[in-house]
């Protein structure tokens, strides 16, 4: 018998109940394989960011928010989320959340409360929109973030009459006696202060210093410091920087006293010396003018149909262009004459200084071309693509 014929013969052999049997067995298989299949796709393990804290989740979903559920973490309205909770995420992607609180900060003996996802001291005050050169604070910026109240002293102007001298200094102390010694003024023993010297610093305060006499021929006097403006071709028209604070230095004198019956009739001055020299105050003034903003610029629409094409250009699709879109529409309004008088930041991606975007081409002023290849070539270099620039903005709140 040949092996066809063998073949054919055992295939008559087999039971037809049996037969249906191994039929539906090979069915549940393959109903049991596309389950498999679709359960490994939807199966993921992800590294979730919590407030800082790293988290693996295995998580059974599609989407950011599915991942979340299966982990167990709960995120609110105010919270921070990245990437949204509706994106899709993938297998071995990473989330960050940051949970919002309230945050109790007293700026220059204030209090208020303030909603923050921060989690350092340092990223608290960048939301406060607050520069670092300008404040002090009750912890270091690298601190972590707690519930205690952060206690921030700004930049102010305190009025010294010493001697009948007037020194206007500037200050970011919170207390009256750290404000006198960073303006450079130094209290002997016995001198008398108007205000105590550990109440609160405010911006405008007059401080009168009387000096204690005694009988020693030698006695210090403060010697106000000069102030001087240099212009800035690179910051807008009006802007006043101050550069190097001002401190008054101070000038050792000697006297000749005249004694008649233990009462002193006359000093004459016989020896004075400059021991600290003052330090001159340097502002900076801006000189840069603007376009008349009666001319009539390009349309915000038409500056953003060319912008999706210049970001297009570089590879990036729709949704990196919808990041471009919001993040500049809540800087400028896509407007190319759009300027930030209090800080000199200027057109559509708010260049600070706007003579930054002069290393694209000299029409930055109003040229949106100018303006959007330099806001793309600072994005691209410093976040890598302008949902990295959006996200870094609505964490902190300037990119």
């Amino acid at each position: 018998m040949s092996r066809a014929e063998e073949r054919a013969t055992s295939r008559r052999l087999v039971p037809r109940g049996r037969l249906a049997r191994l039929l539906a067995q090979a069915a549940v298989l393959a109903v049991v394989a596309g389950v498999t299949s679709a359960f490994a796709v939807l199966h993921k393990q992800v590294t979730v960011d919590v407030d800082g804290r790293s988290v693996q989740v295995e998580a059974f979903g599609r989407t950011v928010s599915d991942v979340l559920a299966s982990g167990g973490i709960a995120v609110g309205d105010g919270d921070l989320v990245a990437p949204s909770l509706g994106e899709t995420i993938s297998s071995d992607a990473q989330i960050v959340v940051r949970h919002g609180h309230d945050l109790s900060v007293e700026v220059d003996g204030t209090e208020r409360k303030v909603w923050t996802t921060a989690l350092t001291v340092g990223e608290a005050v960048d939301g406060l929109g607050l520069r670092d050169d300008e404040v002090r604070l009750s912890a270091s910026r690298s601190s972590a973030l707690g519930r205690d109240t952060l206690r921030v002293s700004t930049l102010k102007t305190i009025h010294l009459v010493v001697d009948g001298t007037v020194i206007d200094g500037v200050s970011s102390a919170a207390t009256v006696r750290d404000s006198l010694k960073d303006i450079g003024l130094v209290l002997e023993e016995g001198d008398q202060v108007s205000v105590p010297l550990d109440s609160t610093s405010v911006d405008g305060l007059m401080v009168l210093v009387t000096r204690a006499s005694t009988s020693d021929e030698t006695v210090t006097e403060a010697v106000p410091f000069e102030s001087t403006e240099v212009e800035d071709p690179s910051a807008v028209k009006g802007t006043k920087v101050i550069t190097t604070k001002g401190k008054a230095g101070v000038r050792t004198t000697t006297y000749e006293l005249q004694v008649v019956g233990g009462v002193v009739t006359g000093r004459t001055p016989i020896a004075s010396v400059v021991t600290v020299a003052p330090v001159t105050q340097v502002t900076k003034v801006g000189t840069q003018e603007l376009p008349d903003p009666t001319v009539v610029a390009v349309a915000p629409g038409t500056a953003q149909a060319l912008g999706k094409e210049l970001a297009a250009a570089r590879g990036w699709g729709d949704d990196q262009f919808a990041c471009l879109l919001s993040l500049w529409n809540q800087e400028s309004g896509w407007r190319v004459n759009a300027a930030n008088r209090s800080s000199g930041a200027y057109g559509i991606p708010q260049a600070l200084p706007g003579s930054k975007m002069a290393s694209v081409g000299a029409d930055w002023q109003t040229n949106p071309a100018t303006q959007i290849t330099w806001g793309l070539n600072y994005i691209g270099g410093r976040y890598g693509d302008p949902c990295g620039a959006y996200a870094h903005s609505q964490a902190r709140g300037w990119y």
